[in-house]
């Protein structure tokens, strides 16, 4: 080999070692770049998770402050926080503690807030089980409408409600024990409550920059009303009311009084929880038809019409 062909050749092993050390480092610098993109990668989703928990941390805060079903609703996107209501029937729920007043003089303000606190979790429990929207807690008083957000019928909206009030009293005789050995109460807490249906302007009513979700108007003016006719341990209910409902349930007789702010006297009917079993219900459904029966006010002579209607109906082969 010549002279001139070793200088040729060591020419390109030159420029192959140039181009191997090029290759490398283009290697590295992608490496690192690889490296730096993956750490601002990682960077980014913990901080992102860290923004989702916090939301989740804020939803589950804000979910206190909330009926569960507004605040599925705002999360959702199906509710805006603007200031715009609905004019829809709901069935509006009040109850106080008979007497409230006067506890409060009796308990040291430690004692009364754990007292209101626990009673208001449990009737919230039983509010929540039934789909009731809890609209809010003034004091010891208790406010829940059923309608809205989500509607299973007027009728349907109506007998919930009577349900839960019936579990509420039957929860705080289960109680009556309780209050005298945990909160030195020489009497057992008694309730009382009233029930109403109509018309409402439910939704957002506020400023721009302050909120409040709730129902107004002639219907929840006389619920609450009503709350204060019901004796203690008692629940009564509006005409309306027990128009809608009274298949399901049995109650007093009627009576009429005059109340404040309504031109006329209101009639209303007391609940009367022995003839109110939800054991006493049966309910029936197929194809074709739909049959609720109330055992406490079924008679023999309602069983004869009803197997005499059935007979009669014409049934094609």
């Amino acid at each position: 080999m010549s002279a001139t062909d070793n200088e040729i050749e060591i020419i390109q092993l030159k420029k192959e070692l140039a181009k191997l050390r090029l290759e490398a480092n283009l290697r590295k610098s992608l490496s690192v770049q690889l490296t730096m993109q993956k750490k601002i990668a990682d960077e980014a989703k913990a901080e992102a998770q860290n923004k989702t928990e916090q939301l989740e941390a804020i939803s589950g805060q804000l979910s206190k402050y909330l009926s569960p079903q507004i605040h599925e609703q705002i999360f959702s996107g199906q509710q805006s926080a603007e200031v715009k209501s609905n004019r829809k029937k709901l069935t509006v729920f009040f109850s106080d503690i008979v007497g409230f007043t006067d506890i409060s003089d009796e308990l040291e303000s430690e004692e009364l807030t754990n007292l209101l606190n626990f009673y208001l979790n449990e009737m919230s429990l039983i509010a929540l089980k039934y789909g009731g929207t809890i609209d809010k807690y003034i004091g010891d008083a208790i406010m829940i409408f059923f309608g809205d957000p989500k509607s299973l019928g007027i009728e349907e909206d109506a007998k919930r409600c009577i349900e839960m009030a019936l579990e509420m009293l039957d929860k705080m005789r289960e109680l009556e024990g309780y209050w005298g050995k945990n909160f030195s109460l020489k009497n057992a807490l008694q309730i009382r409550i009233g029930i109403n249906t109509g018309f409402c302007t439910v939704g957002n009513f506020g400023s721009d920059n302050r909120l409040d979700y709730t129902a107004v108007g002639g219907a929840v003016n006389l619920a609450s009303r009503l709350e204060h006719l019901a004796l203690p341990g008692t629940a009564v209910v509006s005409e309306e009311t027990f128009m809608l409902v009274n298949q399901f349930f049995k109650f007093k007789l009627p009576e009429e009084t005059e109340v404040k702010g309504f031109l006329r006297k209101v009639k209303y009917y007391a609940l009367d929880e022995k003839g109110s079993s939800k054991l006493s219900i049966l309910s029936m459904k197929g194809k074709g038809f739909d049959l609720t029966i109330n055992q406490q006010l079924f008679s023999k002579r309602d069983l004869e019409e009803l197997k005499s209607s059935i007979e009669n109906i014409d049934i094609e082969e």
